[in-house]
């Protein structure tokens, strides 16, 4: 049932369900309150606060229409942008109304200094991390400065690194909200950060804590290089401690109000180089971990802050890098350049791009090794082209390393002066596992045991996993992990970045360049997959998208509807040339690699696939032992006669689950309103699941499913494994957690 419209709701008043209303940040805040963890007290602006505001002010269209020609990829365009959607947000007057309720629940609260957070209603969630996207604000004192910090809050969910991450992870900018958290501020004397996992190899057994003097933002930011200690579960025995120096520290000055009272204030020189919590803090905050990893059954990633006696926990989310611990591997063997911490594991060798500041990140193309003094979520573009990662301060838990384990890139932190040492272009090696960097390109000796360690590292699966990918960038360093191929390859990432109607292009005379354009994205990823299978989803641009193109106001009309309206199969039968210049790309990277397979989108009658057929056979693609057609189920058609649609001769499907489940329940996915209503365990949609999955096994042809649903809900990927499915396609982030999900419920059918 939706729940009503409620502005504020206080922590004890929700829980980790309540994601879509407080989103992740304040969702956990409500839980650990409830279960007694010392959380400080709070009140959170729920999402509805933010739909309403932009409903209200009728702004969203204005918004839309800024957003919907850009290419998150174009560093330059996204600033702008972004600054344009920014401004739209703050300058529109917030309903008097919300504003009223904000300034009493901080008067209930006490008044006083409060931190006034953002929490997004797709953060903290373990398929959708790199949290820290949004604006955080803190010393905010008045009802006044309260208010206008919630709206700056709602205008951060439109930061250049928010619209890009959502881009890059399939979020609609309007299907994800933000709530904002009002929480009394802690005058942190020692703060960090506190894994009940070890980040880096994944132990279970032990756990990790990150402390420095003064406020936590030091540390996440990677400003400061903080003690480290390692304590075993097993008896709560400590069994490190590594102690780093601090010579400054950021503090809470005496005045509040706008935010920016917090100052970098020397350590005095007789804490500089003591140890930040003593033995029994450790252990007290050790117990504090277990406690909330209990609670919620999974490993998590805590930031608290110590006051006086009493230690605060202000944030908890599931740790989102855990892979299988494989036996250490060995070392390799030459002289070490710089030292540093190990912040995520791997060997990678390349050019260093040394970049001094975020407005720089465009230097850093595929295959360098970013260098920076630290980095911050606007490094997230360049840092997904990087394959390694190296930073002068920071510890496993600065955005650097978190970021780095996330892409699965080797990342050491703490390399004091690597700025300084290493010169542009300069050829390294970085093993992020032992936080060493080489000079040139070297390599561990491959021994017999270590070749079996690797062999270890993948959970083995009957059901395949298959990765969704849109991004040539990417194509290599995805190809390298545990995926058994691409299980949904999106045209639209490549189109956009062509930037041009392929009609238009036509009418020109360069139906060759698009031709050219496309054949080297679909060739960047069947090389780094082969022979792994790449199924490739041809275009399915709406025209809306089409129309955002350049030329495309030319050649699309203007729907009422378009997710609904001239797309996917519709286009191929009508716009017979626009189709072909796309087969004529696949052709060609087939010439090579035979891995690439073809995908045909919303598929709604069963004479349009037999058209499209017709049409890819006369061009020469027909199926074959080595070419493989699948078409989506994202209409409910499909899912009626999905027998009739297999007798006209495909070899697989795959089912779009967000498209399905809109269709299936008449619920717009971009609807704010109807948000909770859409959901794919909704009994209509798992019949419709169930029997697409069984009756493709039936007729002998594969099935699939790359819509969001198997990231977001464990259950369900259970449930179809039970129902025969072949594989699951999810995003990068998810590919371990999806093997592990798979695994067990494989294991269950055999018993």
């Amino acid at each position: 049932m939706q729940k009503a419209f409620k502005a504020i709701a206080w922590f004890n008043e929700v829980t980790k369900d309540d994601v879509d209303i407080v989103g992740g940040k304040g969702a956990n805040l409500g839980e650990m309150t409830l279960a007694g963890i010392p959380v400080p007290p709070g009140f959170i602006v729920t999402a509805e606060a933010y739909y309403d505001f932009i409903r209200k002010t009728q702004i969203g269209d204005e918004v839309r229409n800024l957003l919907a020609p850009l290419d998150p990829g174009d560093s330059r365009q996204l600033q702008k942008v972004s600054a344009k959607v920014k401004k739209l947000i703050l300058s529109a007057a917030m309903p008097e109304g919300t504003a009223d309720m904000i300034r009493r629940a901080y008067g209930e609260l006490g008044r006083g200094l409060v931190a006034v957070r953002s929490s997004a209603t797709a953060e903290d969630l373990p398929e959708a991390s790199f949290a820290g996207q949004q604006s955080t604000f803190l010393n905010i004192e008045g009802g006044k400065a309260v208010v206008t910090a919630v709206q700056k809050c709602w205008a951060s969910l439109f930061e250049p690194r928010a619209i890009y991450y959502r881009a890059q992870q399939g979020f609609d900018h309007f299907k994800v909200g933000i709530a904002v958290p009002v929480q009394k501020m802690i005058a942190s004397e020692t703060s960090g950060v506190m894994f009940t996992v070890e980040p880096v190899t994944s132990d279970k057994e032990k756990i990790i804590i990150e402390a420095i003097y003064g406020l936590g933002e030091g540390l996440v930011s990677g400003e400061v290089t903080p003690d480290l200690y390692i304590v075993n579960k097993d008896g709560l025995a400590i069994i490190s401690k590594q102690i780093s120096p601090q010579e400054q520290q950021l503090v809470r000055n005496s005045v509040g109000g706008g935010g920016e009272a917090n100052n970098w204030q020397p350590v005095t020189v007789a804490l500089r180089r003591k140890q930040k919590l003593n033995d029994d803090d450790i252990i007290e905050l050790a117990k504090i971990g277990m406690q909330i990893e209990e609670h919620y059954q999974f490993p998590q990633d805590i930031e608290w802050a110590r006051e006086g006696e009493i230690i605060h926990v202000v944030q908890t989310r599931p740790v989102t890098t855990i892979k299988e611990i494989a036996e250490e591997e060995p070392e390799i063997e030459a002289p070490v350049l710089l030292q540093g911490v190990a912040a995520s594991p791997g060997v990678a060798s390349g050019p260093v791009k040394i970049i001094k500041s975020a407005s720089q990140i465009d230097r850093v193309r595929a295959g360098d090794i970013l260098v920076a003094e630290m980095t911050t979520p606007d490094f997230v573009p360049a840092m997904k082209r990087a394959v390694a990662i190296v930073t002068d301060r920071g510890g496993r838990t600065a955005h650097a390393a978190i970021v780095s384990r996330e892409l699965g890139i080797p990342c050491v932190v703490g390399a004091d002066k690597s700025t300084a040492t290493l010169t542009d272009r300069q050829i390294i090696t970085v093993d992020g596992s032992r936080g060493k960097i080489y000079s040139g390109k070297v390599a561990r000796r491959i021994t017999t045991k270590a070749m079996t360690s690797i062999l270890r590292e993948s959970i083995e699966t009957k059901t395949k996993v298959y990765v969704n990918l849109t991004q040539p960038e990417l194509a290599d360093i995805v190809a390298a992990r545990n995926v058994d191929g691409v299980g949904l390859l999106r045209a639209e990432f490549m189109v956009a970045q062509i930037g041009e109607h392929p009609s238009y292009m036509m009418k020109q005379n360069r139906g060759d360049e698009y031709v050219d354009k496309l054949y080297s994205g679909l060739y960047t990823f069947a090389k780094a997959f082969d022979p792994r299978p790449v199924v490739y989803r041809t275009t399915d641009f709406k025209t809306n998208e089409y129309r955002a193109l350049k030329g495309g106001q030319e050649f699309e009309e203007v729907e009422e509807n378009p997710m609904i309206g001239y797309r996917g199969a519709s286009r191929y039968v009508t716009d017979i040339d626009t189709f072909k210049l796309e087969l004529e790309a696949i052709k060609r990277v087939r010439k090579e690699y035979k891995n690439l397979w073809v995908m045909i989108p919303f598929v709604r009658t069963i004479d349009e696939l037999k058209r499209t057929k017709k049409i890819m056979e006369a061009e020469g693609l027909k199926r074959s032992d080595d070419f493989k057609l699948w078409i989506m189920v994202e209409v409910p058609s499909t899912v009626f006669l999905i027998d009739k649609f297999i007798e006209v001769g495909i070899d697989g499907v795959s089912i779009g689950s967000n498209d399905l489940t809109q269709l299936i329940l008449g619920v717009d996915r971009d609807s704010a309103r109807l948000a909770s209503t859409f959901d794919e365990r909704n009994e209509a949609v798992m019949i419709a699941l169930e029997k697409v999955i069984k009756v493709a096994g039936k007729m002998g042809i594969t099935s699939s499913i790359c819509g969001q649903a198997p990231s977001d809900y464990p259950d369900l990927t259970e449930k179809l494994v039970s129902w025969g499915i072949t594989s699951v396609s999810v995003n990068p982030d998810a590919i371990a957690n999806t093997r592990a999900i798979i695994a067990r419920a494989e294991a269950k059918l055999k018993t």
